[in-house]
């Protein structure tokens, strides 16, 4: 079923131009002229010559992105203003994003932006996505034509037609079956397998990837290459593709397109924090804090050993740069502090009152991720020259592979039980001298 531009209407609204069209429908811009403001609307598609099938499932596809709609309610998901049907025509009228482009515009080589836009625009997205879970909304069609930029850059993600939604509220039978696009499915969705936020926690691994690369990870030229590279073959690691993408920011895409969910993210909100940290990494820190450098002064250390290169990009992902001038206090046992700390440069000593007790050189650890019990204030660690620490906080801690925790409690096991036998030493020589 066409429209005609030429004082088209549908509903009370004005049609303009189209503006964009999909498997679902076309988008106009129109005019809204009780409210005197631009709208965008989506017209669903109504073939001529339709089965009663067909036009089922496109009847409940349309349904369902409005019920969608009516869920979700964040600054970087498209607002929805109306929804109706006019003379059979059913329709979706949503905010209109002036000078905005797709994120497709951008994962082109020779168009790609600098790291730390990806991170910031993915960030948006993986915050967005966090919020739809919440309210029991997965996307199920995550790909870089159904999220946008608006004039100022900020992220506006749409088109949640195939949203599965998981709601007391919401009684009808989903849409079920093989929906997304294949390129950007994760293996469980190929499958026609349960879908989850993981489903699409995966799928902006993938987005993230083209941005950074400008390629698919897995490419093939129809459905059937495509689904088996998804399947069964890892993806081309993304710094032969890009060197400028820090070593932190290629294990956390590795952990997004991990094949088994169990693998990847829980939640999208953990990939947000990575994201954040690996951006306020690269726009506060120095860069000999990133990428393969951070790992190498790492592995200058034997505490360190047990960690392979992998399992440092992944800690280093979970970690704050911190810099303190010597005199500076750097942490106080017992005042509860949910954090641990790697010196990495510099020295500093252990003091309780006016005692120096132990001294901390380079590539130690110290903390306790609050497991002390908070009280009267403790020991504290001091700066004795300019340091810099690497902090991680136990919320951090707990969002790293298992591998990785395992080395890290151990790290700062080892250290602890150190500094105790240090002490008890001290304590021996001293009755001996007394």
């Amino acid at each position: 079923m066409s429209i005609a531009v030429d004082n088209g209407t549908i509903g009370k609204y004005e049609l303009i131009e189209e503006i964009g069209a999909g498997s679902m429908g076309r988008v106009w811009r129109a005019r809204d002229p009780l409210a005197d403001r631009d709208v965008a609307v989506k017209i669903s598609e109504q073939p001529d010559h339709d089965t009663e099938r067909g036009e089922r499932r496109r009847r409940k596809l349309f349904f369902n992105e409005v019920k969608a709609a009516g869920v979700l309610h964040h600054p970087n998901i498209i607002a929805t203003i109306d929804a109706g049907v006019d003379e059979g025509r059913r329709y979706i009228v949503m905010e209109f994003i002036d000078g905005a482009r797709t994120l497709a515009d951008i994962a082109i080589p020779g168009r790609l932006l600098a790291v730390p836009d990806v991170l910031k625009i993915m960030y948006e997205c993986a915050s967005a996505f966090d919020y739809a879970h919440s309210k029991g909304v997965v996307h199920r069609d995550i790909k870089p034509t159904n999220i946008m930029l608006d004039s100022d850059g900020q992220v506006k993600i749409g088109d949640f037609g195939v949203a599965l939604i998981d709601r007391d509220d919401v009684e009808e039978t989903q849409v079920i079956g093989r929906l997304g696009s294949p390129r950007y499915m994760a293996p469980e969705q190929l499958l026609a397998g349960e879908v989850t936020n993981q489903s699409d926690i995966y799928s902006l691994g993938i987005v993230i990837y083209e941005l950074l690369t400008g390629v698919s990870p897995f490419a093939g030229k129809h459905v059937g290459e495509i689904a088996r590279k998804v399947l069964k073959e890892p993806h081309r690691p993304i710094r032969e593709l890009n060197p400028d993408v820090p070593d932190q920011l290629s294990a956390v895409i590795d952990r997004t397109l991990k094949k088994h969910p169990a693998g990847r993210y829980r939640t999208a909100i953990d990939l947000a924090g990575d994201l954040q940290l690996i951006y306020e990494d690269l726009e506060f820190s120095d860069s000999k804090r990133t990428g393969a450098t951070a790992i190498k002064i790492l592995q200058e250390f034997d505490s360190f050993n047990r960690f392979d290169p992998a399992e440092l990009a992944e800690l280093l992902t979970v970690c704050v740069w911190e810099d303190y001038e010597p005199g500076a206090v750097i942490a106080v046992e017992g005042e509860g502090d949910v954090t641990a700390g790697i010196l990495v440069v510099g020295g500093a000593s252990i003091e309780s009152g006016t005692t120096r007790v132990s001294r901390l050189m380079a590539g130690a650890s110290f903390g306790d991720f609050g497991l002390v019990e908070s009280g009267a204030q403790g020991a504290r660690i001091v700066a004795t020259t300019s340091c810099t620490v690497l902090r991680i906080s136990s919320n951090q801690a707990d969002r790293l592979t298992i591998d990785c925790s395992r080395h890290l409690y151990r790290l700062l096991a080892t250290d602890y039980a150190g500094r105790l036998q240090q002490l008890q030493r001290r304590i021996i020589r001293r009755r001996k001298q007394t």
